[in-house]
Protein backbone atom coordinates (compact mmCIF):
# COMPACT_ATOMS: atom_id res chain seq x y z
CA UNK A 1 0.00 0.00 0.00
CA UNK A 2 2.63 1.99 0.59
CA UNK A 3 3.74 1.65 -3.13
CA UNK A 4 0.67 3.30 -4.31
CA UNK A 5 0.87 6.09 -1.58
CA UNK A 6 4.54 7.20 -3.22
CA UNK A 7 3.60 7.05 -6.48
CA UNK A 8 0.37 9.23 -6.08
CA UNK A 9 3.49 11.30 -4.56
CA UNK A 10 5.46 11.28 -6.69
CA UNK A 11 2.73 11.76 -9.66
CA UNK A 12 1.31 15.07 -8.25
CA UNK A 13 5.07 16.15 -7.77
CA UNK A 14 6.10 15.81 -11.32
CA UNK A 15 2.38 17.59 -12.06
CA UNK A 16 3.77 20.06 -9.83
CA UNK A 17 7.08 20.94 -11.78
CA UNK A 18 4.91 20.87 -14.94
CA UNK A 19 3.07 23.46 -13.61
CA UNK A 20 5.96 25.87 -13.20
CA UNK A 21 7.74 25.00 -16.27
CA UNK A 22 4.74 25.95 -17.69
CA UNK A 23 4.74 29.38 -16.15
CA UNK A 24 8.40 29.70 -16.83
CA UNK A 25 8.10 29.01 -20.56
CA UNK A 26 4.91 31.73 -21.12
CA UNK A 27 7.36 33.99 -19.61
CA UNK A 28 10.28 33.45 -21.87
CA UNK A 29 7.48 33.46 -24.43
CA UNK A 30 6.49 37.12 -23.54
CA UNK A 31 9.91 38.68 -23.25
CA UNK A 32 11.17 36.67 -26.53
CA UNK A 33 13.93 34.87 -25.09
CA UNK A 34 13.17 31.61 -26.30
CA UNK A 35 12.01 30.91 -30.42
CA UNK A 36 8.65 29.81 -30.60
CA UNK A 37 9.51 28.61 -34.45
CA UNK A 38 12.25 26.28 -32.96
CA UNK A 39 10.82 22.67 -33.35
CA UNK A 40 12.35 21.54 -29.94
CA UNK A 41 11.00 24.69 -27.68
CA UNK A 42 7.48 24.19 -29.85
CA UNK A 43 7.46 20.38 -28.93
CA UNK A 44 8.02 21.47 -25.47
CA UNK A 45 5.35 24.41 -24.94
CA UNK A 46 3.04 22.28 -26.34
CA UNK A 47 3.71 19.32 -24.07
CA UNK A 48 3.37 21.52 -20.94
CA UNK A 49 0.31 23.46 -22.03
CA UNK A 50 -1.41 20.39 -23.45
CA UNK A 51 -0.48 19.09 -19.78
CA UNK A 52 -1.85 22.27 -17.91
CA UNK A 53 -4.73 24.01 -19.48
CA UNK A 54 -7.49 21.91 -18.91
CA UNK A 55 -7.10 22.46 -15.37
CA UNK A 56 -5.94 25.92 -15.65
CA UNK A 57 -9.17 26.95 -17.76
CA UNK A 58 -11.14 25.54 -15.07
CA UNK A 59 -9.39 27.49 -12.31
CA UNK A 60 -9.62 30.90 -14.60
CA UNK A 61 -13.44 30.40 -15.05
CA UNK A 62 -13.95 31.22 -11.16
CA UNK A 63 -11.03 33.51 -10.62
CA UNK A 64 -11.45 37.56 -11.23
CA UNK A 65 -10.01 39.19 -14.50
CA UNK A 66 -7.16 40.93 -13.37
CA UNK A 67 -6.20 41.92 -16.86
CA UNK A 68 -2.69 40.09 -18.02
CA UNK A 69 -2.15 38.80 -14.94
CA UNK A 70 -3.15 35.02 -14.56
CA UNK A 71 -3.24 34.26 -10.94
CA UNK A 72 -4.73 30.50 -12.08
CA UNK A 73 -0.83 28.24 -11.51
CA UNK A 74 -0.72 29.79 -8.28
CA UNK A 75 -4.40 28.35 -7.14
CA UNK A 76 -3.09 25.12 -9.62
CA UNK A 77 -0.22 24.69 -7.17
CA UNK A 78 -1.77 25.89 -3.67
CA UNK A 79 -4.60 22.81 -4.96
CA UNK A 80 -1.93 20.10 -5.65
CA UNK A 81 -0.02 20.89 -2.34
CA UNK A 82 -3.39 20.73 -0.28
CA UNK A 83 -4.29 17.30 -1.97
CA UNK A 84 -0.28 15.99 -1.13
CA UNK A 85 -0.76 17.18 2.12
CA UNK A 86 -4.52 15.34 2.57
CA UNK A 87 -3.36 11.92 1.13
CA UNK A 88 0.01 12.08 2.86
CA UNK A 89 -2.16 12.54 6.49
CA UNK A 90 -5.71 11.91 6.29
CA UNK A 91 -5.91 9.02 3.70
CA UNK A 92 -2.41 7.23 4.40
CA UNK A 93 -3.66 7.42 8.49
CA UNK A 94 -7.30 5.85 7.60
CA UNK A 95 -5.69 2.98 5.30
CA UNK A 96 -3.24 2.27 8.01
CA UNK A 97 -6.12 1.77 10.20
CA UNK A 98 -8.08 -0.56 8.10
CA UNK A 99 -5.10 -3.22 7.36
Amino acid sequence: MEAVFWLINAVLNLYWWIVIASVVLSWLYAFSVVNPSNPFVRAVGQFVHDATEPLLSRIRRFLPNLGSIDLSPIVLLFAITFLQIFINTTVRRAVVQMF
